[in-house]
């Protein structure tokens, strides 16, 4: 233990000035600790979390950025403080949810934790002739098996256990290939540190949550990371040992994407192939790979599900504005739907403007960091491939970040520094003794002066970040499904017999695919437009209708919960005053019989006579 009477005085100073970062660092995690204590949930409008949060978590954003911004512009701070900080950033992004919820967010997810039970307790892979739909799960089951794998280690009941904390989880794990990739061009801290700040707070899409894509995405920057470092022409050892055991990792990471994901191979072969037109990347190996891995899978394993949607498939290829809609049922209805909405898309274009910026401005980048920008630009023409369900205009945008992110941050910056030329500095520079004794005094933190180089961009950094919040978390009433909710569908699957039918609106809630191999489910609003024209019109007697071929022991259920209302709301399908239209006329129906009902929802069950 070091005697702090025995410093000198002048080490005093130093110390301090040396540990000056941390103390806006734990102010802005203090704030976002009482924000946390002291936000009420319950209540969720149409802003989600945005207007829920306590303002002291807005104050602790401001005092974080700040920190962080003027940690990372001086170059005599260990690159250790900037780390610091984008941890904390990623604790107030992503564990902000997971503490204040006491449930997991996103139908989705629980829809991938039916699919974890059903891979537990099958105990194999089963067909589309047992599993209908749902047997493409099955066909790329790498992330499933996975995760069971992790339940049994673990020894929990199911993944709902910790599938809250995977949205932290998931952006820690892509910190090191962002890391690896923007270190192949460039050893200036403030560069590579502003990169991955504005690379987190631009990936707002909300892919990071308890989903295959969530780590495919991860490995594809892994992918991305050792192609470019060792496959370039600086790319360290050129033997053909070395290259055979970078070719072995390469085909390990791409054979996990390949079973995991459907989209996220395509992504990666148009980015390899684009990598491998530059004469610095002109190594064909890692595009081989790729595509006999990818198509090994497809003709194979994944085949039943490619050869239904082959001629789907076809048809879109090339209608780009088909590609690029929303569509019925993905059109943000209501101020704070609408409000969010452009929140994001403010927030992924001023990244790409900052990003077309820094490539104008910083010239050396431009020709350095030109695999980069490559990286950036290659999934663009997936627009013409796919809609990949209404969600590939958000794909494209999370796949195009990394690259985006590196020239946005060039752009806030002054004249950025490249191997090339801190090795002509290391040259030219003092060695004299007085010289190293200047370099290692710490001075006392000062405040920059007031001009357009300093403050202009942390303004820009900070109108980014706290966009962010709204961009990831205003759609939270859609996305949150409390207690009450749960127990409902709880009960629903604890009393369905085989080859029961349950009829919502939508499929927003959680369990939706709960016990999915053995009870079907019917979502009316996922109908016609006519259809459910007919159903508001007269919701007991066609509903009736509908469910009444389900045979004895079966049964027919109706659910009717908040997140399918709010759902339907502010995704511009049926409104609040439609849907209770329908809950009313069941309720009054004779047809039906209340089997549940509180605060969250209601739940009936079709009588035997109907």
């Amino acid at each position: 233990m070091t005697d702090l009477s025995d410093l000198t005085p002048a080490a005093w100073p130093a110390r301090a000035a040396a540990a000056w970062p941390a103390l806006p660092l734990l102010v802005a995690l203090a704030l976002w600790g009482y924000a946390i204590r002291h936000t009420d949930v319950s209540a969720l409008d149409d802003f989600g979390l945005v207007s829920a949060l306590h303002p002291t978590f807005w104050a602790g954003l401001v005092v974080l950025t700040a920190g962080f911004w003027f940690t990372v512009r001086d170059p005599r701070r260990p690159g250790v403080w900037s780390f610091a900080y984008v941890l904390g950033l990623l604790v107030m992004e992503r564990a902000t949810q997971a503490l204040l919820y006491p449930t997991p967010l996103y139908a989705w997810a629980w829809k991938h934790d039916a699919v974890i039970d059903h891979l537990l307790t099958s105990g194999g892979l089963q067909s589309a002739d047992q599993l209908g739909d749902m047997a493409v799960y099955d066909q790329w089951p790498g992330f499933f098996a996975a995760q069971a794998a992790l339940v049994r280690l673990l020894g929990v009941d199911n993944a709902a256990m910790y599938m809250a904390w995977w949205p932290l989880v998931s952006s820690v794990l892509l910190l090191l290939p962002l890391l690896l990739i923007y270190r192949t061009y460039t050893e200036d801290r403030r560069l590579v540190w502003t990169a991955v700040w504005l690379f987190c707070v631009g990936n707002w899409v909300g892919q990071d949550y308890f989903s295959p894509q969530s780590v495919a995405f991860a490995l594809h920057l892994g992918v991305i990371a050792v192609v470019l470092r060792r496959y370039g022409r600086s790319g360290g050892r050129r033997g053909r040992q070395g290259q055979a055991v970078w070719t072995v990792l390469l085909s390990v990471l791409v054979t996990a994407i390949v079973v995991s994901h459907q989209l996220t191979p395509g992504m990666l072969v148009v980015t390899l192939a684009a990598l491998a037109l530059t004469r610095r990347h002109r190594d064909w190996v890692p595009v081989v790979t790729t595509v006999v891995i990818f198509l090994a899978w497809c003709f194979t394993a994944a085949l039943p599900f490619l050869s239904a949607a082959l001629p789907e498939m076809i048809r879109s290829v090339g209608d780009v504005g088909a590609n690029v809609e929303t569509g019925y049922g993905a059109t943000p209805t209501g101020t704070g739907a609408v409000a969010t909405s452009w929140a994001a898309r403010l927030l992924s274009g001023s990244v790409l403007l900052l990003a077309l910026a820094g490539v104008l401005r910083q010239r050396v980048l431009r020709h350095r960091a030109l695999p980069l920008l490559l990286v950036a630009a290659a999934p663009l023409p997936m627009f013409v491939a796919s809609s990949y369900g209404s969600e590939m205009i958000f794909r494209v945008l999370m796949f195009m970040m990394p690259g985006a992110a590196f020239f946005a941050a060039a752009a806030l910056l002054p004249e950025v520094r490249t191997p090339a030329a801190d090795a002509r500095a290391r040259k030219t520079a003092d060695p004299s003794p007085a010289t190293s004794a200047r370099r290692r005094r710490i001075p006392l933190p000062s405040l920059p002066p007031l001009r357009y180089g300093v403050w202009l961009p942390l303004l820009v950094l900070l109108a980014g970040t706290l966009a962010f919040v709204p961009s990831y978390s205003g759609k939270d009433r859609v996305n949150y499904f409390p207690p009450q909710e749960v127990a409902l569908v709880e009960q629903l699957f604890g009393q369905a017999p085989d080859d029961s039918m349950v009829v919502a609106a939508n499929r927003n809630y959680p369990l939706a695919y709960e016990q999915y191999w053995r009870v079907d489910h019917y979502w009316f609003l996922d109908d016609d437009r006519r259809h459910v024209d007919e159903i508001v019109r007269d919701p007991a007697a066609v509903l009736a209708r509908d469910m009444a071929a389900v045979e004895a022991p079966a049964r027919a259920y109706f659910l009717l919960t908040q997140g399918q209302v709010a759902n339907s709301e502010m995704n511009g399908q049926l409104d609040k005053t439609q849907l209770d239209r329908i809950r009313r006329s069941v309720a009054s129906s004779p047809r039906f019989q209340l089997v549940a009902e509180n605060d969250a929802g209601v739940l009936y069950i079709l009588g035997p006579a109907s």
